[in-house]
């Protein structure tokens, strides 16, 4: 069967959030398993510095009144062919923001349809977010090329029709209120990132609006994976010390080593706490900020966040670190190194999500021993179970509503609990023995290409 993934992120080349890992790690896995699988992206800026393998141009095509380039070279670490397409919008700035950026996405979508067009024509196209949205309204007529649409995360919806129907081809069937719905409406499969996050989209609290179109098409969820091999913590060359859930106590040298290197006191006892996000709402960053400080002064334990994103919640973590000299440390910047060294070291990863389509940084943090402490939305609910101390199950920690009290009860519980050192060591071997790898999600990926296509 013939694939081309198109995205606007791939890991490890251009990566911002979730769905880079996504579509870095699926293709190579269908592949594998005898699937021709191609992936499309935009040409940034810096990503050709990062490839390991030839660039060559092997098609020009017109869209949008614009030509741009197609560059053929492998995605790295893989063999994926990976098709770059080339034009000065992507050149310069980031991956999303800008006054453009509408336009810049829509082009790509646009782009990516004449490729599959008129050089390498695929029997499905599995289009990732409003970036790739309205490939399947224009592939609706194409009875040939089907499609699968992936909702990564609803809240993020592009551009409405008045303004597609300003800067591309809208076709006159097309009856949707932004790129999202058309990918939505149009796609032959449309499914979500768990199982969870598919069931409250369909609500009007998770909706976004598109709650009567989703239940329409009915998304089937299936649960993101991780790359087992590249995030291991008997290999990864970014720690300090590697260790397997064979050599757990040789893991709290990461430990003393993450407190040197940032700046907090080191101690192998006090509980540490870390954060590897993105800095919006999404993420409950307003909920911590409410009883950070609180939690701070009541237990002796130390936090460390490590990501970038608005600048009001970069101040207030700044503030908070500059106060609780020695116990918090806000890295606001993009580190991946860093972030390895934040699951190996941190006895705790907190994410509190307003909400969460899945989550890929709990099942890393588990897959380095460090223990979730999470709200229970979306993928959250579907890759974290309730520690319970008495019959030794579970995974982490969790708590249901969306207020401060809660996630305030939740850490300090995690708290107390690392204080019984040889109940926490048997919880993070629970964790560190989940199966979160890509191969159970891929065999479901397959399964819904072939019924869209059949056996090919």
């Amino acid at each position: 069967m013939k694939i081309l993934f198109a995205a606007a992120e791939a890991a490890p080349i251009a990566k911002v959030g979730g769905m880079a890992d996504v579509v870095g790690a699926l293709p190579p896995l269908l592949r594998q398993m005898g699937q021709e699988v191609r992936l499309a992206l935009p040409n940034y800026s810096g990503v050709q510095e990062k490839l390991t393998h030839a660039v060559q141009q092997v098609w020009s095509g017109q869209c949008m009144f614009n030509t741009f380039r197609v560059l053929q070279t492998i995605l790295p670490h893989t063999d994926v062919p990976l098709y770059l397409i080339d034009h000065p919008c992507f050149h310069g700035g980031g991956i999303y923001g800008g006054d453009n950026e509408d336009w810049r996405f829509t082009f790509f979508a646009n782009a990516v349809a004449e490729l599959a067009w008129n050089f390498w024509k695929p029997h499905l196209i599995h289009c990732h977010d409003w970036h790739t949205g309205m490939i399947p309204a224009w592939m609706h007529q194409t009875s040939d090329i089907g499609t699968v649409f992936t909702i990564h995360n609803l809240a993020y919806q592009g551009p409405w029709q008045g303004r597609l129907a300003q800067i591309t081809w809208v076709p006159w069937y097309m009856q949707c209120e932004n790129a999202m719905s058309a990918g939505i409406k149009y796609a032959d499969r449309v499914n979500t990132v768990s199982p969870t996050y598919a069931r409250q989209i369909c609500t009007s609290p998770y909706g976004e609006g598109l709650e009567e179109l989703i239940r329409a098409v009915q998304p089937q969820g299936i649960l993101n994976g991780i790359d087992t091999d590249a995030y291991n913590p008997a290999t990864d060359r970014a720690l300090t010390t590697n260790y397997s859930i064979d050599s757990l106590p040789d893991r709290v040298n990461n430990k003393i080593a993450l407190q040197e290197e940032l700046g907090l006191r080191p101690n192998k006892h006090t509980f540490l706490i870390g954060m590897v996000t993105r800095l919006v709402e999404q993420k409950g960053l307003d909920l911590l900020l409410q009883i950070l400080e609180r939690f701070l002064s009541y237990s002796d334990a130390q936090f460390v966040v490590l990501g970038t994103g608005d600048r009001y919640y970069e101040t207030e973590l700044w503030q908070i670190a500059s106060r609780f000299s020695g116990r918090v440390s806000a890295q606001i910047l993009y580190n991946a190194s860093l972030s390895r060294r934040v699951y190996a070291g941190c006895d705790a990863f907190l994410m509190p999500s307003r909400f969460e389509p899945c989550g890929i940084a709990q099942m890393l943090a588990m897959r380095y021993g460090c223990i979730p402490i999470v709200r229970r939305t979306g993928g959250l609910v579907d890759t974290v179970q309730f520690h319970d101390p008495i019959n030794e199950t579970g995974t982490g920690f969790c708590f249901d509503r969306y207020e401060p009290l809660d996630l305030y009860t939740c850490m300090v519980r995690a708290w107390e609990s690392y204080r019984y050192q040889e109940k926490w060591a048997n919880l993070q071997k629970r964790a560190m023995a989940q199966d979160f790898s890509w191969r159970t999600s891929a065999q479901q990926y397959l399964a819904l290409y072939k019924s869209i296509v059949g056996e090919i």
